[in-house]
């Protein structure tokens, strides 16, 4: 199925609206009112959901290799992910992850 030219530019029109909506809906709305505990509570979980939903299609599918999955990159990421858990600290598990793809590419091939 192939889209007109018009209808691509109102496609894309409709979703900067839609999102300016969305994001008008929260800040507009709400403006400089004191939100509720609750709901503070969770917007503090925010970027912890986002995060892994970034990352992982680019540890799994990466573009580099041309979008097929890398045995060294998936060992990165676990390596990032064990030592970011084991030490809470964020640059040792980068260290850690940069470390392990460096090592695996080299013994991998």
């Amino acid at each position: 199925m192939s889209y007109s030219d018009a209808e691509i530019w109102l496609i894309i029109a409709a979703l900067g609206i839609g999102t300016y909506l969305i994001r008008f809906s929260f800040l507009g709305l709400i403006g400089n009112r004191e939100l509720p505990p609750w709901v503070l509570r969770h917007l503090r979980y925010t970027p912890v959901a986002v995060l892994p939903g970034m990352v992982a299609p680019l540890a799994l599918w990466p573009q580099a290799t041309g979008g097929e999955t890398d045995p060294a990159r998936l060992l990165a990421a676990l390596a990032t992910f064990a030592v970011g858990l084991w030490t809470k600290n964020v640059i040792a598990a980068v260290a850690g992850g940069i470390a392990t793809l460096y090592a695996a590419q080299y013994l991998l091939g």
